[in-house]
């Protein structure tokens, strides 16, 4: 299978370096796409000069920063007209250890649809994390999960494995979330056509370099999102009972 790794970027450059050689040695076969967000810190042309040493590594530039939804939309949309057959998710500053892509790829390999790396799995563990952070992660995933009636443990979790026909059902041009409620819509919206997901155990490890994009904002509006969607879900199926029982 052509393997494309997408990997959004802003204000990384002290940790994109290290995730790139990281990954092209425990994959060499993918392809990576860095997807930046016009950083300030020169992190777009970093990634050119990698790029221009290795042609497998490509640079997707985009006008200023916009949101990691939009990041990843504009990478599936480069990917998929590219014509590779998997497009992973991974974060540039060594989070998602690109060493473990492998149980993704092979999760897709043996039939899934979307492959799920998961901190919430047995197996799966965070490393250098604080316990608030923990709890946010924790609660967040109970909350969605239980809200969008989704079998998922790690559902706000970002290191992802889509088969290219996954991504070709879901209609990107009607995903509208930016921030990190992205990932709870991609996966809501892979459960509710009935496809194959899988969880795989990770160990994530929290950054060594650079700053976090994690905010209150982001959380809030994770919350709200999945708040809304949960509550339309619930009342459109009361809806169409209700339509069923007058006839």
């Amino acid at each position: 299978m052509r393997v494309l790794t997408i990997i959004p970027t802003y204000n990384e450059l002290e940790s994109l370096p290290k995730t790139l050689q990281r990954l092209r040695t425990a994959v060499p076969a993918s392809d990576v796409l860095v997807v930046d967000d016009n950083s300030p810190d020169g992190t777009g042309q970093l990634a050119d000069s990698i790029a221009a040493g290795d042609s497998q590594v490509h640079v997707l530039h985009r006008k200023g920063k916009e949101g990691l939804g939009a990041a990843y939309i504009a990478g599936f949309t480069w990917g998929l007209e590219a014509g590779y057959e998997v497009l992973v998710e991974m974060d540039a500053d060594g989070s998602h250890q690109p060493e473990q892509l492998p149980q993704l790829l092979g999760a897709v390999e043996q039939g899934a649809d979307l492959a799920m790396g998961s901190r919430w799995v047995p197996g799966g563990k965070v490393v250098n994390w604080p316990l608030y952070r923990q709890a946010i992660s924790r609660v967040g995933s109970t909350y969605a999960r239980l809200m969008l009636g989704l079998n998922i443990k790690d559902v706000t979790g970002g290191y992802r494995a889509f088969r290219r026909t996954t991504l070709e059902k879901l209609n990107l041009d009607q995903v509208d979330s930016v921030g990190y409620g992205f990932q709870v819509d991609l996966a809501w919206r892979v459960a509710r056509m009935g496809l194959r997901i899988e969880e795989r155990p990770i160990t994530f490890v929290e950054r060594e370099l650079g700053a976090s994009k994690m905010s209150g904002n982001i959380v809030v509006e994770a919350m709200v999102n999945v708040t809304r969607w949960g509550l339309a879900a619930r009342w459109n199926t009361l809806a169409r009972r209700f339509q069923g029982a007058k006839r």
